[in-house]
């Protein structure tokens, strides 16, 4: 069960603690603003209340969700290769959303929606078993002891995604940092609504079916992470 709005983890300030830092990088150049400021408003999630997805996408037979995606390059490839699939995108930093708007019109992708806020505030708005996936691809992995608390991975977190992912679901989460990987592990072990069963020892390392690297696994090979995480949660 989810914490009600008041008892979600605040800040000092008394304000709602965000899962994220910044919001804005570079500046978009003036063609890729142009776009942005054309193509997201019939793109972007306004939250107003409780939202069920089937309005969004009325006919779809699945609806997946990824928080964080970054440059977009696996949203974008899995709602290319599933068009009658619904795909929410959830993201802050304005460079990543500015990618993902112009993908979606250069490649005329009709099947995806976009959130700009915190996404578990998306999740708390979502009716129970809405959703068929949630996936979470490296996310930042606030490596410093005094930053853990903004990990995406929480009890707060795992209990909404829980509720919103119908039963024989999936959370899909990677990452390069063991660290991380140890810490959802240890937190999905307490989670009594999700089950982790791999095949054989090992499997976490190949690789979700389909799967082409992003730009933040690029990075992390070049910088000598080579071992990566590929947890997949069922919801039980």
């Amino acid at each position: 069960m989810t914490k009600p709005d008041h008892q979600l983890p605040k800040t000092r300030s008394g304000e709602p603690r965000a899962f994220f830092g910044r919001r804005s990088g570079k500046k978009l150049h003036g063609g890729q603003q142009a776009v942005f400021d054309a193509t997201l408003p019939a793109l972007e999630i306004k939250l107003s209340g409780k939202l069920d997805p089937r309005d969004l996408f009325a006919d779809a037979n699945r609806i997946i969700i990824e928080i964080g995606y970054g440059g977009g390059e696996h949203l974008a490839l899995e709602a290319g290769r599933h068009p009658e699939t619904g795909y929410i995108g959830c993201e802050v930093f304005t460079g990543g959303i500015g990618k993902m708007v112009q993908t979606i019109a250069a490649e005329g992708l009709g099947n995806i929606r976009l959130y700009t806020d915190d996404a578990l505030k998306l999740l708390l708005a979502l009716p129970d078993a809405s959703v068929d996936e949630i996936y979470l691809l490296y996310p930042d992995p606030w490596p410093k002891t005094r930053h853990h608390k903004r990990r995406f991975v929480s009890p707060t977190t795992l209990g909404a995604l829980a509720r919103v992912i119908r039963p024989g679901g999936q959370f899909h989460f990677a990452s390069d940092i063991e660290d991380y990987a140890d810490w959802t592990l240890a937190h999905i072990v307490r989670a009594p609504d999700f089950r982790f069963a791999p095949e054989k020892p090992g499997d976490w390392h190949q690789p979700y079916p389909g799967w082409q690297a992003t730009r933040y696994e690029q990075k992390a090979r070049r910088e000598g992470r080579l071992v990566s995480f590929y947890f997949s949660f069922t919801r039980v």
